[in-house]
């Protein structure tokens, strides 16, 4: 007989706003303990140093993770001139000093060159593994790390404000983007040295800054016993694919683990929907929201030869 998994089975994602100083780990462990939840997890890491959108899911939302980590994000920063430091934020050891102070308009220029496809060669104080082990365990180890440039995607970057001390940027990512990385090659660019003094994300896909909740705020309405009010629906993560509203007999199949054939009507709608987020051939797999007649998530399934096939399947009840 299976064990009974420990904890609630409450599924949602809650858009914590995560406070300075906390870990995303930790941040994590205590929403799952705030709401007893059986399962929980997070869509992208931020370091102690950042605060800002830190979508937690619980429950059955953590089958819709994967989804998220694709999702673009929009972070603001500050670099503030005048030395560069170990770990490319305010927590390193300067490393070296310059009393170069780029003006405004040469940021801006400068920050041109970071927009589109570009190689980046990751902080070495980072989560990526250098056989076998954490980039930045190494680097507190004083094990130089040489990390190979990698290709990522900035969407949008630009100046918020500018002193001599500092510049306040704005920058709108794709997956794998590292704004450490960027401010300091921006600093190199100018011919400065800097550093991260302050970091903020303001967003990931759908869980924008306006919809954030702060810790403190959480824990009271969780002690009021309304934590339910903070928690959002498990399709959240899946804004930008699309839905198929299928009948009961449908979703009793599909969470059976077993395909459905779609009517020619329905399979040209969701081509059409599908479009623009897949440029493959018309023979690979496309990813697909079932939902139930009361709009409740059923399974994750692939288009494919006008079936429906589930890949993840949901089992949500009443919290």
């Amino acid at each position: 007989m299976a064990r009974r998994r420990k904890g609630e089975a409450v599924s949602g994602w809650i858009a914590l706003d995560k406070p300075y100083g906390m870990g995303s780990t930790d941040a994590v462990s205590l929403v799952r303990r705030l709401f007893n939840a059986q399962k929980a997890g997070h869509a992208g890491t931020l370091d102690p140093l950042a605060t800002g959108a830190l979508p937690i899911a619980l429950g059955e939302a953590t089958k819709t993770v994967s989804f998220l980590m694709e999702a673009r994000k929009t972070y603001r920063f500050t670099v503030e001139w005048g030395a560069s430091t170990t770990t490319l934020d305010k927590e390193g050891e300067v490393c070296a000093a310059s009393d170069v102070r780029p003006d405004p308009e040469a940021v801006q220029r400068a920050l041109h060159r970071f927009v589109g496809e570009i190689l980046q060669i990751p902080p070495a104080f980072s989560a990526i593994r250098v056989a076998g082990e954490r980039a930045y365990d190494l680097a507190r180890e004083g094990v130089a790390v040489d990390l190979a440039p990698r290709p990522v995607v900035v969407h949008r970057a630009a100046l918020v404000e500018a002193s001599p001390q500092g510049a306040c940027i704005e920058v709108e990512c794709g997956k794998g983007t590292y704004v450490r990385s960027i401010a300091r090659d921006l600093a190199a660019a100018l011919g400065a040295e800097g550093h991260i003094s302050a970091l903020r994300r303001l967003g990931v896909g759908s869980f924008q800054e306006p919809s954030l909740i702060s810790l403190e705020t959480l824990k009271d309405l969780v002690h009021e016993a309304a934590g339910s009010k903070a928690l959002l629906p498990v399709e959240t993560a899946l804004d930008d694919i699309p839905a198929l509203a299928v009948t009961h007999e449908d979703a009793f199949r599909l969470r059976q683990g077993r395909s459905i054939v779609l009517l020619p009507r329905q399979v040209e709608a969701l081509k059409t929907r599908l479009s623009s987020r897949f440029s493959g051939s018309g023979d690979a797999p496309r990813t697909v929201s079932a939902t139930a007649a009361d709009g409740a998530i059923v399974a994750l399934c692939e288009l494919r030869a006008g079936r429906l096939s589930p890949t993840r399947v949901f089992h949500l009840t009443e919290t």
